[in-house]
């Protein structure tokens, strides 16, 4: 049995800056990792999955070139070996910088192989036995297949990164976050693709203009969406894939995606063996300063369901940093939760939606403005799209706010920090922003609410 001060398992976003900061502060601490470091983010996620989406902007604006007043001689093609070798490439470089960092840590020790616990504290790695009086679970999350899909062909957020060939006709099932980014992509590589979602709206977590309005651009380039499908039954058949929906209808595609939601990679650890709590989905129970319900045991990121991005990841891995060695008291409930969606253009969202504001009671005041009176968005030749920002009357206290535009992932954060800062809208429509800028609007928005 081998001691430490203590062990992270999983080298995702939150484990090694935190691996690190306990070994800088002197403890002696394994991080133990089964597969690849990076985790989801770095191997399976943000950076191959952007770099993809680059390659499919570049195709979309090339195609466009005529707009500006540049002629392309040829069609414009996507050679998808050279596109999925990019991306791939960017996951590498990442991993490599991340092994090389971590290599040069002082009483930090890496262990390859897949952790469980045996009992509370001590865990078995391969042939090895761990132990320590303070452990971090850092697992992540994995692609959900449900049964009826399960049986045929078919491809996750995590095997579409490996494919080289393009799809004649790409079935997309799930019209949430990752898979409208693959729908769109794909489209724009030059694949039939057909959006299928169970519920009746896309994006079900977004107010119904968000949510109409990514319809309209993703419709307004070829993509099919078909909303209301409720049960889906899969076959494959000589042409690929036929899925049926429940009022009688099919589609055939050749290939299928499967994009429904993400559970977390708890039920390998053996967390019973340690008494550690998870809830009906699996995700581990933490409280506000990210422990679970055995004192010394922690979870981050993805696997404590408290976030599931890579920011609040690692903003998870500050939390606990900050109280275990910096004398602070931080807590999950601090933060302002803000996301991105990176179709093209991007939807930027922070707070509360403008539904769920008013289910709560608040005295509501909303206001919208098109990107087509943005003078950046007109300038780039890129309109899509609308800002809408959500604040409480009287107070003047920002609720929420989406910018689905062109560069809306940056600048919602102008909102976004005013809400970290508790700056109400009469405070932040004084601000002088630059011209000419998408985040120029932000001041003319509010002065819109009503």
């Amino acid at each position: 049995m081998t001691a430490f001060d203590a062990i992270v398992v999983g080298a995702g976003q939150a484990g090694p800056s935190l691996a690190v900061r306990l070994a800088e502060a002197g403890q002696s601490v394994a991080l133990v990792e089964r597969s690849l470091l990076g985790g989801t983010c770095v191997n399976r996620g943000c950076m191959p999955t952007k770099a993809l989406v680059a390659s499919a902007r570049a195709a979309h604006v090339a195609r466009r070139a005529a707009d500006w007043g540049v002629a392309i001689g040829g069609a414009v093609t996507a050679e998808m070996p050279r596109i999925t070798a990019r991306a791939q490439k960017v996951a590498t470089d990442a991993r490599g910088n991340l092994q090389r960092w971590l290599a040069g840590v002082d009483r930090l020790r890496l262990v390859q192989g897949h952790a469980r616990f045996t009992a509370p504290f001590t865990l078995q790695v391969g042939e090895e036995v761990l132990t320590a009086p303070r452990i971090f679970l850092n697992v992540g999350a994995r692609a959900v297949v449900p049964p009826a899909f399960a049986s045929v062909p078919h491809l996750t957020s995590s095997s579409i990164l490996q494919i080289t060939h393009l799809p004649r006709h790409l079935l997309v099932v799930g019209g949430s976050y990752i898979g409208l980014e693959f729908a769109q992509a794909y489209r724009r590589f030059g694949a039939e693709v057909t959006v299928l979602e169970r519920g009746p709206k896309l994006l079900p977590r977004e107010d119904d203009d968000v949510s109409a309005a990514i319809r309209s651009i993703l419709e307004a380039e070829g993509i099919a969406v078909r909303c209301g499908a409720g049960e889906i039954a899969a076959a494959a058949d000589a042409a690929g894939v036929t899925l049926r929906f429940g009022d009688g209808q099919s589609v055939n595609g050749s290939d299928l995606l499967v994009a429904v939601g993400r559970q977390p990679n708890t039920d390998e650890l053996g967390l019973a063996l340690a008494g550690i709590a998870v809830d009906g989905r699996g995700y581990i129970t933490v409280d506000e300063r990210l422990q679970t319900n055995v004192p010394g045991v922690y979870a981050l990121g993805d696997c404590n369901g408290r976030g599931a991005f890579t920011h609040t990841a690692y903003n998870d891995f500050e939390i606990v940093a900050a109280n275990l060695l910096d004398g602070e008291d931080r807590r999950v409930s601090d933060r302002v939760q803000g996301y991105a969606l990176y179709i093209d253009p991007p939807l930027g969202r922070v707070g509360m939606t403008e539904a769920a504001a008013r289910a709560s009671g608040l005295d509501v005041q909303v206001a919208t403005r098109p990107m087509s009176r943005v003078g950046r968005a007109v300038e780039k030749g890129e309109t899509a799209g609308f800002m809408k920002v959500v604040a409480e009357a009287g107070s003047g206290r920002i609720l929420g706010a989406a910018i689905l535009g062109v560069e809306g992932d940056e600048a919602i954060h102008g909102l976004l920090d005013a809400m970290h800062a508790g700056v109400p809208q009469q405070v932040l429509r004084w601000a002088v922003p630059i011209h000419p800028t998408v985040s120029e609007l932000i001041p003319t928005l509010l002065q819109g609410l009503r």
